[in-house]
């Protein structure tokens, strides 16, 4: 027996449970229709959610940037230094989210990994959202601080940890999602801020979802709720609505020079390379001359819900254009999913252990770049596999 067997019984489990997959490949660029596997089919898995991803003006600014920087950075940004471009776009950054810093990672991933492992120590407290995304979950697995989790947006809760433990530590850092991947729910960050205070506690937020979705020109959750000023490190993505690739965390200047001296991912792996950044920088320019790109992913999202909710599908508590329609059981999801890419509709199912046992769900990434013909023909394809499949 070979000594990877074992692999070979996972993998068969998989199979047994109906959960087993095999990635589609997508034969373009990733727009509102794509070719998969062959086959043009209507794109709802999409974090794309500007369409900024295959924009005219990002394409010009990354192959400009080719051909005048070559297609990598070199090395490590403390080792080799940084290209102007990444100077360039943290300060942009900066601006746009009105705060003092940005330092740029990797990925979204990379700059939760790093940044709390180097903002916490033995002595401190991280208290976690308990549907906090993995990237956080790491993070907070790699800080010598200790952890407790709070339930799901539930203050009382979180105010509970805090009265029972804030004394016996040096620094509390109370960690949540802006907007939650998988059900589209809002942290409540006001109420987050104001415990915060109360309790002398530091307040981190993942704004991935929010970032280029929320407030105004896409600036995220804190610009939503008029929180400027008031979290101490809010991270977003350069790879959803921004459209390229990478992270950042905003914050002030003091965290940015530390971070340059104990966060792990920019002391250890090649910084972005010159093509992604200045495709970035180029995106969120365009966020700063209009919200135009925002407005239309808004009114597509509304539409698509409003008429998934009139055929009686449960798209769960979402307050933002991610929508979950709820199935449960992890198999017919999947079969859900797959029957809807056999009506030319493409949208992954997510199942354990992305979320809990039977929570499956298709959740639907609706982007500006959709046009009302796309959205009309996945609302129908919808309406009849949700009968198909005793759904609706």
């Amino acid at each position: 027996m070979s000594k990877l067997a074992f692999i070979d019984e996972k993998l068969n489990e998989l199979k047994e449970q109906g959960v087993y997959r095999t990635l589609p490949i997508n034969y373009g660029p990733c727009t509102n229709v794509i070719n998969l596997n062959g086959k043009e089919v209507i794109n709802l898995s999409s974090n794309n959610y500007l369409g900024l991803a295959n924009h005219p003006r990002v394409k010009k600014a990354s192959q400009d940037a080719i051909e005048k920087y070559g297609v990598g950075a070199g090395s490590v940004r403390t080792i080799v230094g940084n290209q102007d471009l990444l100077e360039i776009l943290e300060d942009l950054l900066a601006e746009f989210k009105h705060e003092e810093a940005v330092m740029c990672f990797q990925s979204g991933l990379n700059c939760n990994i790093g940044t709390i492992q180097a903002i916490t120590d033995k002595g401190d407290l991280i208290i976690s959202d308990a549907l906090n995304h993995a990237s956080i979950i790491d993070g907070v697995r790699l800080s010598k601080a200790d952890r407790a989790v709070y339930k799901h947006n539930d203050m009382e809760d979180l105010e509970r940890i805090l009265k029972e433990k804030r004394h016996d530590y040096n620094n509390v850092l109370i960690i949540t999602d802006g907007v939650f991947s998988m059900d589209g729910d809002l942290a409540p960050l006001p109420e987050i801020v104001k415990l915060a205070k109360t309790y002398k506690a530091l307040t981190y937020v993942d704004d991935a979802h929010g970032s280029g979705v929320l407030g105004k020109s896409g600036r995220g959750t804190v610009d939503h709720f008029k929180l400027h000023g008031e979290i101490d490190f809010i991270v977003g993505t350069l790879s959803k609505a921004i459209g390229v690739v990478g992270g950042y965390v905003a914050t002030k200047k003091n965290v940015k020079e530390w971070l340059l001296h104990r966060a792990r991912p920019l002391l250890f792996s090649t910084a972005l390379p010159p093509a992604a950044t200045a495709a970035t920088i180029e995106s969120v320019k365009i966020l700063m001359e209009t919200e135009s790109y925002t407005e239309k992913l808004w009114e597509n999202a509304n539409y698509f819900k409003q008429a998934l909710k009139a055929f009686g599908f449960n798209i769960g508590i979402s307050e933002t254009p991610i929508t979950p329609v709820m199935i449960g059981e992890e198999a017919k999801t999947m079969a859900f999913s797959k029957a809807l890419l056999e009506e030319g509709v493409f949208v992954s199912g997510i199942v354990f252990p992305t979320v809990a046992k039977g929570k499956g769900r298709c959740r639907v990434m609706i982007s500006a770049s959709h046009t009302k013909e796309d959205l009309d023909k996945a609302i129908a394809a919808f309406e009849r596999v949700g009968k198909k499949l005793d759904v609706i």
